[in-house]
This record gives C-alpha cells, sequence and structure tokens, in this order.
C-alpha cells in the first residue's frame, strides 16, 4: 500500500527548515531499516544549504503497515538556533501530514500532445534536416518540456516523457505544499502542546516519550474538579 507523506516547515524560520530536513532523513532511515521503499516526490530547499521549506514522499507501507502510525502530527525540535546566536527560542514545530491518495491529481498519458520538430542541437546535417527533437504538452496543466538530446525521434520522446513526468509532479507538490502549509499554519497554535515526537540538540536524538504538555494539563484540571 502506497502512503503520501508531506513534511513542512509552514512560515516557521530556518530553524524549523533544519527539523524538516533532519526528520526527512529519519523517516527514510527508518523506512530503510523496516524494508518499505520510499520515494522523495519533492524537495523544496530554503535559503540555507541542506535546509528545507518541505518534502514530500511515497511510502509502501506493506511490508510495516504501521510505519508511520507515530510520524503524523506535530514535531518538536528543542535546541539552542545554530543560526542565530544568543537567541532565547528553544523549541521548534514542524507538521507531518499524511495526503490521501484519492486527493492527489492523477496523470493520464491520454492528455498528451506530441510535436516534432527539427533539432537546433549539435549532431551534424542528420541532426538539423529531420524532425528527431520532440516536444510534449500536457493540455490540462499546460506544461510542456521538450528534448533533442538524441538522433533518435523515439528516444527523444522517452526522454521528453521522463522530464514532463517530473515536472508535472513538482508542479503538483507544490500546490499541494501550499495548501498543506496553509493548513499547518492555522493550526500550529493548537497542536504545539501535542507533540508525536520530541528531538533535542543539534545531534537530533530523538527523546523516547514526548511529553503530552496539554493532556496533562487537562487530565489534572479534571481531577481538580472532582476533588471538589
Amino acid at each position: 500500500m502506497k502512503r503520501y507523506i508531506q513534511i513542512t516547515a509552514g512560515r516557521g524560520p530556518e530553524e524549523c527548515c533544519f527539523a524538516v530536513a533532519q526528520v526527512l532523513k529519519k523517516m527514510l532511515k527508518e523506512c530503510k531499516a523496516y524494508d518499505c521503499h520510499a520515494e522523495i516526490l519533492h524537495r523544496e530547499r530554503s535559503h540555507i544549504n541542506g535546509n528545507l521549506y518541505s518534502a514530500s514522499l511515497c511510502v509502501n507501507t506493506k511490508n510495516q503497515p504501521e510505519i508511520l502510525k507515530d510520524w503524523v502530527g506535530t514535531i518538536q525540535w528543542t535546541s539552542q538556533s545554530p543560526f542565530r546566536k544568543n537567541h532565547k527560542r528553544k523549541n521548534w514545530f514542524i507538521g507531518v501530514f499524511e495526503l490521501e491518495a484519492e486527493a492527489l491529481p492523477t496523470f493520464d498519458w491520454k492528455d498528451v500532445r506530441y510535436e516534432a520538430f527539427r533539432s537546433s542541437g549539435p549532431g551534424g546535417q542528420h541532426v538539423n534536416k529531420t524532425s528527431s527533437a520532440v516536444r510534449a504538452i500536457h493540455l490540462p496543466s499546460g506544461v510542456a518540456v521538450t528534448a533533442q538530446d538524441t538522433r533518435s525521434q523515439l528516444q527523444n520522446k522517452k526522454l521528453a516523457n521522463e522530464r514532463l513526468l517530473r515536472v508535472w509532479q513538482e508542479g503538483e507538490m507544490q500546490r499541494i505544499k501550499s495548501m498543506q502549509m496553509d493548513e499547518w499554519s492555522n493550526h500550529l497554535d493548537l497542536q504545539r502542546g501535542n507533540p508525536v515526537k520530541v528531538f533535542r540538540s543539534m545531534d537530533f536524538k530523538q527523546r523516547k516519550e514526548p511529553k503530552k504538555f496539554r493532556q496533562q494539563r487537562t487530565s489534572e484540571k479534571q481531577k481538580w474538579r472532582r476533588e471538589m
């Protein structure tokens, strides 16, 4: 079974982007350990090398159906900022969402139109005199790519298909990322009290049992009321 996951910093600062990159590494490592194939669909890099605004991946959970159970929700990273000295804030939050497969757009090759044209690239007279280059256009989205890497129209068509699918997927994941970022930003304040995982320090070591701060306060309040 394929499941789709998005990790996002929302509108958080670079510290949150650092956490996104680290969580992605942790998830990929865990998937590999449980023999669950994970494919990165999209990564949006931030201004600092190695940091990510967001990342989306597809995980085949056939060998371990529960592998993502403890990841979906709010992730907390507790550490001094590695980017801003003397910054007082130490708790940083990011979101991990599961995307419904039914809600994801589907790519239909019937919607693709191909156009052959003469290549303007290197390759001598044969390349310039034959329509070996290929342009592939996805009509619903308007995404178009070209391929004129080889003298073979068939090979160029194959390359164009690969590029078209990749560009289309990146565009769709960017659209989904924007939607999820808005949702995450709206609900962040409500979710900060109940992280599903807590990591600490620059080493990104996991604390075994994250504190359920909000739940703990609610339980204590209910207990106090009963005693009254």
